[in-house]
């Protein structure tokens, strides 16, 4: 029987960087996997030499999904269909079709009907936290967890992202020495002692960097100052939180 695995995020390019290597690994091994995206990522950043608009990046930014997603080999690909709420404190918060916005009861039964379609061995999302804060990462993480509780089989793991403190650390004390302005700021990731995966996923580090160059509006002026060896490095590596479920007896989130 064919396992399915579901990454459910909120804006494209969230999967990629998450669990893009998991979820190339979980095809690689025969599963079938679902990206949902709850919104198209309407606000969001357009890097300059791209052709998108403040009005057409969200239909850009859709085909970019498609397009990471193929290069980790996922074709199953779902929208929820609400808007990008922007960063909190953000004039977009307000927009009647922002995805924080949504009802709980609504946007849960939508996903919870999504896992009924074939119940999945293993769930995807954000922390609590969204790692920084994103109104949307932590609408996701709400809305995804009750729908687990809600639709998951007895045996099956719901995992949350969970970069980890030290791991953040590194990252922006390579930035600083680089001369790099934007990035991430401030304290962001999970105490090291809450991470309960760190998964190698350096064999597909290849796809997962291909899978990030498909959201080329995203594409931040800091990443310029990382090198290469660094960012192969950051991609060949990710982490998890148990949530739900049994903690595998190795760094396996698909065990």
């Amino acid at each position: 029987m064919t396992k399915r695995a579901i990454a459910a995020f909120a804006h494209p390019d969230d999967e990629t960087f998450a669990v893009g290597g998991t979820l190339a690994r979980a095809i690689s091994m025969g599963w079938h996997v679902t990206a949902i995206c709850a919104t198209r990522g309407e606000v969001g950043e357009i890097a300059p030499g791209t052709n998108a608009t403040p009005q057409t990046l969200g239909a850009v930014r859709e085909q970019e999904l498609r397009a990471a997603c193929a290069a980790l080999g996922v074709t199953d690909v779902r929208f929820l269909g609400y808007r990008d709420s922007g960063m909190e404190g953000t004039p977009e918060n307000k927009d009647a079709r922002a995805y924080a916005s949504a009802p709980d009861a609504e946007v849960t039964a939508k996903l919870a009907a999504l896992f009924r379609e074939d119940p999945p061995a293993v769930v995807f999302t954000f922390d609590e936290s969204g790692i920084y804060g994103h109104p949307d990462h932590k609408a996701i993480h709400r809305h995804a967890t009750a729908a687990f509780d809600r639709a998951a089989a007895p045996d099956a793991r719901l995992l949350y992202t969970a970069l980890p403190k030290s791991v953040a650390k590194v990252i922006a004390e390579q930035l600083r020495a680089a001369g790099a302005e934007g990035g991430p700021q401030g304290d962001f990731g999970v105490p090291d002692e809450e991470v309960d995966i760190r998964a190698d996923v350096a064999a597909f580090a290849e796809q997962k960097r291909n899978a990030a160059a498909a959201h080329a509006t995203q594409v931040a002026e800091w990443q310029a100052h990382i090198s290469d060896e660094q960012r192969m490095k950051m991609l060949s590596t990710e982490y998890f939180h148990v949530a739900r479920g049994s903690k595998p007896g190795n760094d396996d989130p698909l065990a």
